[in-house]
């Protein structure tokens, strides 16, 4: 009697996912940082240039890349609670919580996590969850710090389990507090790094940038352990791999800011019979990452998605595009009884168009921007201090901190990113780009309509 084929056994997939880590690593060729082992998984893989997220804090963040679905939809709107273990561990006061009742994941909208589950993957998370409710993510394991004998130990037991894995190697290190040089010595030359050029270049935030950068060099080490776990295992060749970051440092126009240095990410994926050793410059969104990861372990979409799958570039079509737009959003105060400042962005690639409304209205200023205790930051205090010296600096500042610096953020801003990659001329006033950021303004009202954003009032004329 003939048998039958054994089905094909599913892939398995290790997120390697960094907090606050911008597009700096040695790869793309960030002065005075080494991350050999990010390195070596970029060039193995798809590097994508320009790739961004859609909401640039870690809870929204993840809320994006865990349902493919843009943040007014799927309902985190800001950092929320981080209850690192299963739902059933809840207490009655956690679950009473006020952020958990409100900034959560709604009802309607499924995730990855679950998706995943039904399809019989084992699944773990390292660190810290900070995604709400935790029924709506039910990892099997909720690990602690991002090491390699967690990889390795979560991996024997799916393997025990007899099922394939995805592990969320969650990595702290880039996150503020960054390793403090005045107390250890770090690798990191102040002297050798390259400031934005909208930070002042002192002494101290030199210090401050080069600390971000060993907090990189902290994280590439957890990378390695990863790695290296994951050869030990035999499971190498039967794994998509996939490293990004969460979203911008923190730093002023980073975290919280749509400013490219708070979009822009690193995002590497290395996936079984797709292309290596490939530098893409398609325009990419966090939303996709769960479209691509559900293409590539052959697996159904879970339902709408803002996101589309990467797999035309990771198959190695040449000049495959992915996106014409990308966007970003921010809701600030979203549960203030007036709500708070509103701010959209869109980039096409060459131009970035950043729209407020209530611009009198206040911004969240999340405290590792600000405070040099318990969070280490030495920049903000900085810049006030030599805003004399640095005045573009300090206007800048002012636009992130209005409430306390008497800053006037502007309705619009928009940059020609591709020639000013830190951008520092506002070109929304020039006559001469009128038409671009008409053009652009239009491409974000309609993906608002579409979406339906409505804490944004399209209707209002430019």
């Amino acid at each position: 009697m003939a048998g039958f084929a054994a089905e094909p056994a599913k892939p398995n997939v290790l997120f390697i996912l960094t907090e606050d880590q911008g597009s700096h690593l040695g790869f793309v060729g960030t002065p005075g940082v080494r991350t050999p082992h990010m390195d070596a998984l970029a060039a193995s893989g798809v590097y994508f240039s320009n790739a961004f997220v859609a909401y640039p804090v870690c809870s929204a963040s993840k809320a994006a890349l865990l349902t493919g679905r843009c943040n007014h939809i799927n309902g985190i709107l800001n950092n929320t609670v981080n209850y690192h273990k299963p739902a059933a561990q809840l207490s009655p006061a956690e679950r009473a919580n006020v952020l958990f009742q409100r900034n959560r994941i709604r009802d309607g909208v499924p995730t990855l996590t679950g998706r995943l589950r039904d399809a019989g993957y084992y699944q773990g998370v390292t660190h810290k969850l900070h995604v709400v409710p935790p029924a709506k993510f039910p990892y099997d394991e909720f690990l602690g710090d991002p090491r390699g004998r967690e990889a390795a130990a979560f991996i024997q037991r799916a393997g025990e389990a007899g099922k394939p894995w995805l592990l969320l190697y969650n990595i702290p290190n880039s996150h503020r507090p960054y390793p403090n040089s005045d107390l250890k010595p770090i690798r990191v030359n102040p002297a050798e790094v390259k400031l934005p050029a909208f930070l002042p270049d002192t002494p101290l935030v030199r210090q401050d940038w080069a600390e971000y950068l060993a907090g990189i060099e902290e994280a590439d080490a957890l990378v390695g352990e990863a790695l290296a776990a994951l050869r030990a295992s035999g499971q190498e060749e039967k794994t998509v791999v996939i490293f990004m970051g969460d979203h911008g440092p923190c730093f002023q126009r980073g975290k919280m800011m749509l400013n490219d240095l708070g979009l822009r990410v690193p995002f590497a994926i290395r996936a079984p019979g797709m292309a290596s050793g490939v530098r893409s410059d398609a325009l990419v969104s966090e939303l996709d990452f769960t479209p691509t990861v559900l293409d590539l372990l052959g697996l159904a979409p879970i339902g709408k998605s803002e996101g589309l799958t990467l797999r035309p570039v990771l198959a190695g079509k040449a000049g495959a595009k992915i996106h014409d737009h990308i966007f970003a959003e921010i809701t600030h105060q979203p549960f203030a009884p007036d709500g708070g400042m509103q701010e959209r962005s869109v980039f096409d690639g060459r131009f970035h168009l950043i729209v407020r409304q209530g611009e009198g209205k206040p911004r969240q200023v999340n405290a590792d921007l600000k405070d040099a205790k318990p969070w280490g930051n030495r920049t903000y205090a900085e810049t006030v201090r030599v805003k004399e010296q640095f005045p573009a600096a300090y206007r800048f500042l002012t636009w992130m901190d209005p409430q306390s610096l008497g800053g006037n953020p502007p309705r619009f801003e928009l940059y020609e990113t591709a020639a000013d990659p830190d951008e520092m001329e506002n070109l929304a006033d020039d006559p001469a780009h009128l038409a671009d950021r008409q053009r652009l303004l239009a491409a974000l009202r309609q993906w608002g309509i579409d979406t339906g954003d409505a804490a944004m009032k399209w209707d209002v004329a430019p």
